[in-house]
């Protein structure tokens, strides 16, 4: 056995080269759910790109080792299925095959078309390439908590290269500068409870002052606690508890002296903004009912679509952590839960108000394959969707 290290990777994650035989009968499995889902196969390939398991997808040509190898090491990297136009013309996609923090190979996907001959649309592509990680989630075939974190690393990322483009835009001279024009629409944002826009505003100030004061860092950290002080002062004049804010600054304050590195301060300041905001939420002038029922409205309205808890956290205006919490001593469920009940509330409506598929009803209610929405939905009703729709249509 083998192991390598991958550049830009989780320092963790490690890729190693060892025997695949004792994945192949949940590699089986897979194979025949997504086939039956989605009319398509995926192979099994090893953290080298060679092809272990399932006829070749395409026709083969030399370059397909290295191909899949860069997909599967792509996907970890940015925590979803890795989506790719080989030099032969096919689109194939990829998601890492894991066990923990060791990455063993990739599920990959070459070819994808209908039975009819018709080529996957880039629609289409997505939602079959994120059925895959779905698929290999529920197999326990790759670390899900893993590729969710890779996930948020990447956002974050993309907001911090965002936040520079704009710096570059503008001519500030100072770090003072960057705090003086930003400080306004911070304040406002707190006070107004929009966490979204506060947080960006929060990414473009962290990241200018950091350019402009990383050789200097003691500087640096006195406008980081200048700043958190401002953020405190708007939270308490909107209405959060002072008491809870200036015990979080006190233990904050100790935390900020050994932090050193870039993403170690951006992780530090945006916990410290969710901190403040939720003390804001705390508070009766925002109720948290009606915070939530806007989050479950939301949810009903996009369940066909993919929903986080952090993207539906933000529709309530509220931090994950926080969210989680308050959907759980509300509803007794977790947030997964919950979603999994309220599609399947949606699935026995289509099921006995329409004439739709079973798969169609599955995608519409958001499950990316039949086999899990049976699952699940028979987990809650204890009858598949077939037995559930026979016995109600013959009540009617």
């Amino acid at each position: 056995m083998g192991s390598y290290s991958t550049p830009d990777v989780l320092e963790a994650v490690t890729f190693v080269t060892e025997s695949l035989e004792g994945l192949l009968p949940s590699f089986r499995v897979l194979s025949e759910r997504y086939r039956q889902s989605w009319g398509l196969t995926c192979v099994l390939a090893d953290s080298q790109g060679v092809l272990v398991e399932g006829g070749h997808p395409c026709d083969a040509c030399a370059g397909c080792a290295y191909i899949f190898r860069r997909i599967i090491e792509e996907s970890v990297r940015w925590g979803e299925p890795s989506i790719h136009l080989c030099p032969q013309g096919a689109v194939l996609w990829a998601v890492p095959v894991m066990c923990n923090a060791r990455v063993l190979g990739g599920l990959v996907t070459v070819r994808p078309e209908h039975a009819d001959g018709r080529p996957f649309t880039p629609a289409e592509v997505r939602r079959a390439a994120n059925g895959l990680l779905a698929l290999a989630e529920s197999e326990n075939l790759t670390n899900a908590a893993l590729l969710e974190l890779r996930r948020l690393a990447a956002r974050r990322e993309s907001e911090r290269a965002e936040a520079i483009h704009e710096l570059k835009q503008q001519n500030y001279q100072s770090i003072r500068d960057i705090y003086l024009v930003e400080e306004p629409a911070l304040i406002a944002a707190i006070k107004r409870g929009e966490q979204a826009a506060a947080r960006e505003i929060l990414n473009r100030v962290l990241v200018g002052i950091y350019f402009m004061g990383r050789e200097r860092p003691l500087l640096l950290k006195s406008f980081l606690m200048e700043l958190i002080v401002v953020m405190s002062r708007s939270a308490i004049e909107a209405g959060g508890d002072p008491t809870e804010l200036l015990g979080a600054n006190y233990s904050t304050f100790t935390e900020l002296a050994s932090i050193d590195s870039e993403e170690e301060l951006c992780a530090w300041l945006v916990g410290m903004l969710e901190r403040i905001m939720d003390t804001i939420r705390a508070q009766q002038r925002y109720p948290i009912g009606a915070l939530i029922g806007s989050a479950i409205t939301y949810m009903r309205e996009h369940l066909h679509e993919e929903l986080s808890r952090d993207d539906v956290a933000q529709i309530a205006f509220l931090s994950p952590s926080h969210f989680s919490r308050v959907i759980k001593q509300t509803f007794g469920q977790s947030f997964t839960e919950l979603l999994a009940a309220m599609r399947v509330d949606r699935a026995r409506e289509e099921l006995i108000l329409t004439e739709k598929s079973l798969i169609q009803i599955s995608l519409d209610c958001g499950f990316n394959d039949q086999s899990y929405f049976t699952k699940v939905f028979q987990k809650i009703t204890g009858r598949t969707p077939g037995e559930y729709r026979r016995l109600h249509r013959s009540t009617l």
